[in-house]
């Protein structure tokens, strides 16, 4: 019979130890890469599907995201936490709630809480249900602010594509809710999409826009379409909150020109925002899907929160 040797078993890593050691094990021929190290704990925790509000005999819901204690990794749960609450870009549609989750990590790694919004799509609602939606939710945050440990205090709104328009609008319509806002590519002035290369209508009834208003066309209904516009509410005098723009010039669904106009409603009335023209990207593709995307929009947010 082969003699084995005998030895004890490892002792467990408890709360407070210290680094986990590094297996020293390299098997010939195995790569070593290194990959960017967060500076908190990269555990989160998913609430998921938190209704949030019931209308119309549905329930709308939160996928809320949070550091995760563990043994090796501990975090202060009780610690109160800046909030991002991110909208999901879908064409107003129906959205998949999950998209956000890649980037709920990044930022729950730094020691944030992080919540996805579903809103009614406008199939069911049209505008500006989606609005009402997303503030019934950050409401809804800050009510519970205590149970999810959230700092009312350092809250930014962030969203892609239609869910960027979303959180455009509400921070023109409520800018007390949010001390920084984020836009990646998303649509404002519906009515001159029409006139800018895409690979998508922006008029009939049944495109993304027509659904918005109602499911008509926008440019027989510009009147209708207007009201969609947030840069038609920014003034001089709103408290508006420092939004970041980010876009891609080639982008075929969202013109680029959307965040142009954007940028110069809020440079003609003295608000701060800062744009990125991401270069040879598309509509969230390119340089959206990189790390240096996620770092430049957690450093704008980061800024503006701590």
């Amino acid at each position: 019979m082969e003699n084995r040797k005998v030895q004890e078993p490892y002792p467990m890593f408890g709360p407070g130890s210290e680094l986990f050691p590094a297996s020293p094990e390299m098997p010939d021929g195995v790569r070593s890469v290194t990959w960017p190290t967060p500076e908190t704990g990269y555990m989160m925790n998913i609430l998921p599907d938190i209704v949030y509000q019931s209308l119309g005999g549905t329930d709308q819901h939160l996928q809320i995201c949070t550091p995760l204690d563990t043994l090796f990794i501990p975090v202060d749960l009780t610690e109160k936490r800046p909030l991002v609450v991110y909208v999901p870009g879908s064409a107003w549609h129906q959205q998949d709630v999950w998209k956000g989750v890649d980037k709920a990590r990044y930022f729950v790694a730094r020691g944030y809480i992080f919540a996805i919004v579903e809103y009614r799509p406008s199939d069911i609602a049209p505008f500006p249900a989606q609005i009402r939606d997303a503030e019934a939710a950050v409401r809804y945050l800050l009510d519970h602010a205590e149970e999810y440990r959230i700092d009312t205090d350092r809250v930014a709104l962030w969203g892609d594509s239609s869910g960027g328009h979303t959180v455009v609008s509400l921070a023109v319509e409520r800018p007390e809710l949010a001390r920084c806002v984020a836009d990646w590519y998303g649509p404002m002035d519906i009515e001159q999409m029409s006139y800018y290369p895409s690979a998508q209508d922006h008029h009939a009834p049944d495109s993304p826009e027509g659904y918005l208003i109602g499911q008509i066309d926008v440019l027989e209904n510009r009147e209708l379409a207007q009201k969609t516009n947030p840069l038609n509410r920014i003034t001089p005098e709103l408290p508006l909150p420092p939004i970041l723009i980010c876009h891609g010039p080639m982008d075929n669904v969202v013109p680029f020109n959307q965040s142009v106009r954007l940028y110069e409603k809020l440079r003609e009335c003295g608000k701060q925002t800062l744009f990125y023209r991401v270069e040879g990207a598309g509509h969230g593709t390119g340089g959206f899907t990189s790390r240096e995307a996620l770092e430049a929009t957690y450093a704008w947010i980061d800024s503006h929160l701590r």
